[in-house]
């Protein structure tokens, strides 16, 4: 009996642990404390690792909604695929994406077929963000709606106590034919490692 006792409290300690909920995450964006349990958690994507496959959307130039897997995209090229917290925010609109643009015939010089836009946003309003710009040359905007490819890549960030939701942390990544041979993610709200000249100082 005193056996069969200690047994089931060793498989309680073991459940126990198995479900810890992680308390001292740090949203690397806005700082603020958030709860996830560690399990669920992906480890980040790293340098030489293979990007994980999914689904994204956008509007093709006939304005139909497409569904395309990001292998799809990237196999068998070297591409750039980058990541913003969300479409229409200052940042984002106003620096990251803009410079990838503006570099995009630079970065295409030296071997990049492919700037590939991802964020946690819908379809609709990647399409509205993509038409607020003059032009966008080869950034394509793709949206990931349900942050499903966010949270295969490792780099979801919850921004619940903002009113935002499940958002990507800020990110770009350089790969060939599918593996990763920079990465370069940002760990708080700073704007200094992703942009287009990070980029193409790899180069």
């Amino acid at each position: 009996m005193e056996n069969t006792i200690d047994a089931l409290k060793n498989f309680e300690d073991f459940l126990l642990a198995s479900f810890t909920i992680d308390i001292n995450l740090q949203d690397p964006l806005v700082g603020s404390p958030f709860i996830e349990p560690s399990w669920l958690k992906m480890a980040p994507i790293a340098i030489g690792d293979t990007i994980p496959d999914g689904t994204l959307a956008f509007f093709d130039e006939q304005d139909k909604l497409q569904q395309v897997s990001v292998h799809s995209l990237a196999a068998g090229k070297k591409v750039v695929l980058f990541g913003i917290p969300g479409a229409f925010t200052p940042i984002c609109s106003m620096q990251h994406v803009p410079g990838f643009i503006e570099k995009s015939e630079e970065l295409k010089s030296k071997g990049v077929e492919d700037l590939l836009l991802i964020s946690v946003n819908d379809p609709f309003v990647m399409k509205a963000w993509k038409k607020s710009y003059a032009e966008t040359k080869n950034v394509k905007f793709l949206g990931d709606g349900a942050a499903k490819y966010t949270h295969a890549l490792g780099l979801e960030l919850d921004l619940s106590e903002k009113g935002l939701g499940v958002r990507s942390r800020r990110f770009a990544l350089l790969v060939d034919d599918l593996k990763v041979v920079v990465a370069n993610i940002e760990s708080s709200g700073e704007f200094t490692v992703s942009s287009a000249d990070d980029i193409l100082a790899t180069l």
